[in-house]
């Protein structure tokens, strides 16, 4: 195990990747992801911990928040941190590439990191058509959004708490399709249920500047069903459910889905 070795701008960017799939409460030395990173890098588990709370002093979701990480950051840091930031369509899966090389992942498997849990890798069934006319590029970027913004929620559904994860979705506050720019970042994503991420690209919910939930009228009009009510109508203006660590969604994006998705009327 390397002491004292310089950090390269590669391994930055595998620990930035790292830092955008945890709270900040969990960048902890003894956290299993950071245990299992550290040890493909070549490292202790706390010169990872610890470059990652130097990270933490950059970030200005956390600064939001009142959370302050480590003063230590060196000018390297930085560079790598506005590298990272300046194109996340590009640099995110080229990250998310060498965080698989690290582990050996094939080409059609998935790699999660879970925290309390580690590194895990789903092996999957050959792909069909329709999944091999998107680009690699893309799904990492997809896989790494997805990771990350589950786990900026604890692994739970911001609405109900559903902690299923297979039935959770990092839904994009801003779409996908229009906002090139804001495709990777983490606090344009929502964890919610299936239904709930359904509800919300359509415009049945939304959330207001405290965010919490709205309904939309089309939705109260088939209150009192039953499903409807208790899948919607029991959390209305409930605020959303995330960690106390956690990156807060962009308020501005959440506004712009308010003012030009919602069905208001």
């Amino acid at each position: 195990m390397a002491n004292g070795r310089r950090w390269t701008h590669d391994e930055l960017l595998v620990a930035l990747n790292l830092y955008h799939k945890l709270t900040f409460g969990q960048m902890d030395r003894r956290q299993p992801a950071v245990i299992a990173i550290a040890e493909k890098l070549g490292r202790t588990a706390s010169s990872l911990a610890m470059k990652l709370c130097n990270f933490a002093s950059f970030d200005p979701a956390l600064q939001l928040r009142g959370i302050k990480g480590l003063p230590g950051a060196s000018a390297q840091d930085r560079t790598v941190w506005n590298d990272f930031h300046s194109n996340l369509n590009e640099t995110v899966p080229a990250t998310e590439n060498a965080l698989r090389d690290l582990f050996g992942v094939d080409e059609a498997d998935t790699l999660e990191v879970l925290p309390g849990e580690g590194v895990r890798v789903l092996r999957s069934p050959p792909n069909g058509p329709t999944e091999r006319t998107v680009s690699t590029q893309q799904r990492r970027g997809q896989a790494y959004f997805r990771n990350a913004v589950l786990n900026n929620f604890g692994g739970r559904c911001g609405v109900t708490g559903l902690a299923v994860r297979e039935l959770l979705i990092a839904s994009h506050i801003l779409p996908w399709g229009t906002h090139v720019a804001e495709r990777l970042n983490v606090r344009n994503g929502l964890s919610l249920s299936r239904l709930h991420d359904a509800a919300f690209d359509l415009g049945l919910i939304t959330f207001d500047d405290q965010m919490r939930l709205l309904l939309s009228p089309r939705l109260r009009a088939e209150l009192p069903q039953r499903s409807v009510a208790e899948s919607f109508a029991a959390y209305a203006g409930q605020p959303l459910q995330l960690p106390d660590d956690a990156a807060f969604p962009d308020p501005v994006f959440l506004a712009e889905h308010h003012t030009h998705t919602f069905r208001a009327g």
